[in-house]
C-alpha cells in the first residue's frame, strides 16, 4: 500500500508495466509524473526541448519496440498535435501512453481546454481516472492495450487528480523485453500512398475499440436511486458522490470512445440522465450525439473553471449558502516576482522606457503586473519573438515606442529559437531579451538545453545561447548581468536605438537555485526621504513605515541582492558587504 498523488501513481503504474523510456516537457500539473518516473530503476527519462519533440522521441522509441511514457500539460498537447495525429495512423510496436494534464480554473495556465477533444479528433483512445488508484491502474493497463489495438493510448487528468493523494495498492515491476524492430514502410512511412491504407486501418481499429469499450472494466455503473442518473468522469465523479450521494452514476474511465450501448442501457434504468461537465461540453455533447436524451439542470453548471460539490448541488436546485465577505483585516497578497529575482531590473527599465513589450510563458510573465506593468502581451510559448516581429511590421514607417520581445532560456529552447530564426531570415528588426536564469524556474527548477542539466543528471552539453544566436546571422548580441542596473539601462538603450535586430542575454541564476548561500538582508538608513523609488520596483521584501512613509525591508524575505539600493538616489539603502569587507 502507498499514499500517492495521481502523478506519482501514473509513474508507478507505467514502471510496473515495464515502461522503458520516459520523455516530457515540464508543465504544471503534469511535471511530477516524469520526475517520479525518472527515479525508478531500469528506466531512461529525459526532458525534451518541447512537447512535439517529446512525442516524436516517444514515437521513435515505441516504433523500435520499447514501452514509452510521454507527459505534458494541456497546452503542450497543442504543440504535440502534429505527431499525435499521425501516430494514430501508424500505430505502435511497443506500447505508448501519452499523459495530457488539463488545468480547469487556469491555476497555472493561459487558457482552459479539454484534451478529450484531441482524443476524439485524433481517434486515440483515452482514459480519465477519478483518483490515484485509477490513475495507477489505467497507466499499468494502457501498455498491453496499446499493443493489443496497435495504437497509442492517452490519459487525461486535471489538477485535482494530478495532485490529490489517495491510497493505492502497488505491485512489482514486470520486466518486458523490447520488441524486435522490423522494417515496414507501409506502416511507418506516412506518405500519401501508405497513409491512405493506414486510414482504413484506423477506421477498422476505431470500430474494434467501440466494441471493446462497451464492456471494458474501466467504466463503472453504480445504481442507487433511479430518479436521477448522472454520467461523469474524472475528478467530477468525486464531486458528484459528495453532492448527490443517492444518485445513480455512470463513471466513465474511458472517455473516448464512449460506450453507446452501455450508456443507453443506463439511461433506460433511470428516470432522467444528467451529464456533469467541467469547463467544457465534451461529455454532454458526445452523450447527446449518441442519441441519449440529456435532462436540463434547474440551474446551469458553471461554464468556466472547476466544478464543485456546491455547484452540482445548486445545479439540481439546492440554494447556495450565503456568501461571507472577506474580513477587512486580511492583507492582500498579489503575485509577484521573488525577492532578488534577476528579471526585476530588466522589467523596471523596460517600464521606464515605456517600451512595447511582447512577453512569453514563464514566471517572468509576472512582469506584467503592477508596479512594474512592463508587459503588453502574452499568448503562448515562443510568441514573444514572433509577436515583436509582427509589431515591427505593423508599425514600420511610423514613430513608435521601442518594441522589445522578452523570453526565458527554457522557453527560448522550447519554441523561441524557431521564432527568432523567422525574424532573422526575414530581416526583422527590434530587440529581443533572453532572460537566462539558468533553469526552468516556473515549474520547479528543471533542467533545459541552456543549463545542460538533464533529468537523470547524466553528462550533457550546455548550449551557448550567444553562439546559437550568432549562427543565425545576428550581429548585435550583448550579455549583461541583470543585477547591474546601469548595465541593463545602457544595453537596452543601445539595442533599441539601432535599426537592426538586437539580442540581449540577461544572465543571472534564479534565486531559488542556491538558497543556502543567501546574503544578509539590506538595511534602510536614516538618509531615507520616503520618496518611494525603491518601493516601485515591486520587491515583496520592501514596504513603507505606516508612520513616516520611509522604506522598510523585511529581513526574512530580503536576500541582499542590492537591486533596490541602485534605485535609491540618496544612498539610504545599505547593501551587506561580502565577509571580511566593510559595508557599502
Amino acid at each position: 500500500m502507498a499514499f500517492m498523488s495521481g502523478n506519482e501513481a501514473i509513474a508507478q503504474g507505467a514502471w510496473e508495466a515495464g515502461a522503458h523510456i520516459g520523455v516530457a516537457y515540464p508543465g504544471t500539473p503534469s511535471t511530477e509524473t516524469m520526475e517520479e518516473f525518472a527515479k525508478k530503476p531500469d528506466v531512461y527519462a529525459e526532458w525534451a526541448p518541447n512537447e512535439k519533440v517529446a512525442v516524436e522521441v516517444a514515437v521513435g522509441s515505441c516504433a523500435a519496440g520499447a514501452r514509452v511514457l510521454a507527459t505534458m500539460k494541456h497546452v503542450g498537447v497543442n504543440v504535440a498535435a502534429d505527431p499525435l495525429f499521425t501516430v494514430s495512423y501508424t500505430g505502435v510496436n511497443g506500447g505508448m501512453l501519452v499523459l495530457a494534464a488539463d488545468d480547469p480554473g487556469m491555476f497555472s495556465s493561459q487558457n482552459e481546454q479539454d484534451s478529450r477533444f484531441y482524443a476524439h479528433s485524433a481517434a486515440i483512445p483515452m482514459f480519465e481516472p477519478s483518483n490515484s488508484a485509477e490513475a495507477y491502474r489505467f497507466a499499468h493497463d494502457a501498455y498491453e492495450l496499446s499493443e493489443r489495438f496497435d495504437t497509442p493510448f492517452m490519459m487525461r487528468t486535471t489538477v485535482r487528480t494530478s495532485h490529490a493523494k489517495t491510497v493505492i495498492e502497488t505491485g512489482e515491476r514486470v520486466p518486458v523485453d523490447v520488441k524486435p524492430y522490423e522494417k515496414d514502410p507501409a506502416k511507418w512511412v506516412m506518405m500519401p500512398a501508405f497513409a491512405k491504407p493506414r486510414r482504413v486501418v484506423l477506421a477498422a481499429r476505431t470500430e474494434a475499440l467501440k466494441e471493446w469499450v462497451e464492456d471494458c472494466p474501466y467504466n463503472t455503473v453504480e445504481m442507487r436511486d433511479a430518479e436521477i442518473g448522472i454520467v461523469c468522469s474524472g475528478a467530477a465523479y468525486e464531486y458528484v458522490r459528495d453532492a448527490m450521494p443517492n444518485a445513480s452514476t455512470f463513471k466513465l474511465g474511458v472517455v473516448w470512445p464512449l460506450p453507446q450501448k452501455a450508456l443507453a442501457d443506463f439511461a433506460s434504468k433511470v428516470d432522467a440522465v444528467y451529464v456533469i461537465d467541467e469547463a467544457s461540453d465534451y461529455l454532454s455533447s458526445h452523450v447527446k450525439a449518441l442519441g441519449i436524451a440529456v435532462a436540463d439542470f434547474v440551474n446551469p453548471l458553471p461554464t468556466c473553471g472547476e466544478v464543485s460539490p456546491l455547484a452540482i448541488s445548486h445545479a439540481f436546485g439546492k440554494e447556495l449558502p450565503p456568501h461571507e465577505a472577506m474580513p477587512n483585516d486580511v492583507p492582500g497578497r498579489p503575485p509577484a516576482l521573488c525577492p532578488g529575482c534577476p528579471h526585476r531590473p530588466v522589467f523596471k527599465e523596460l517600464s521606464r522606457m515605456r517600451a512595447i513589450v511582447t512577453g512569453d510563458i514563464g514566471c517572468y510573465t509576472l512582469g506584467a503586473l503592477p508596479p512594474l506593468s512592463a508587459m503588453d502581451t502574452t499568448v503562448d510559448m515562443g510568441a514573444s519573438i514572433s509577436m515583436a516581429h509582427g509589431f515591427e511590421l505593423a508599425m514600420a514607417g511610423t514613430e513608435h515606442r521601442p518594441i522589445v520581445g522578452v523570453i526565458g532560456d527554457s522557453t527560448f529552447g522550447h519554441s523561441g529559437l524557431s521564432s527568432l530564426l523567422g525574424t532573422a531570415y526575414n530581416r526583422g528588426t527590434g530587440t529581443i531579451c533572453i532572460l537566462d536564469n539558468r533553469t526552468t524556474a516556473m515549474t520547479g527548477q528543471q533542467g533545459n538545453p541552456f543549463n545542460g542539466v538533464t533529468l537523470q543528471n547524466r553528462v550533457s552539453r550546455e548550449m551557448n545561447i550567444e553562439r546559437i544566436v550568432g549562427a543565425l546571422g545576428i550581429e548585435d548580441i550583448q550579455t549583461v548581468n541583470p543585477h547591474d542596473v546601469d548595465a541593463v539601462r545602457t544595453a537596452l538603450k543601445a539595442a533599441t536605438s539601432n535599426d537592426d535586430l538586437s539580442v540581449i542575454v540577461f544572465r543571472a541564476p534564479c534565486v531559488l537555485l542556491d538558497k543556502k548561500n543567501r546574503k544578509p538582508a539590506c538595511e534602510v538608513g536614516h538618509e531615507c526621504t520616503a520618496c518611494g523609488s525603491c518601493i516601485r520596483i515591486g520587491c515583496p521584501a520592501l514596504s513603507r513605515d505606516e508612520g513616516n512613509g520611509c522604506a522598510l525591508i523585511d529581513p526574512d524575505l530580503c536576500i541582499g541582492c542590492g537591486d533596490c539600493a541602485q534605485y535609491c538616489r540618496f544612498d539610504a539603502i545599505h547593501v551587506p558587504a561580502p565577509k571580511g569587507e566593510a559595508h557599502a
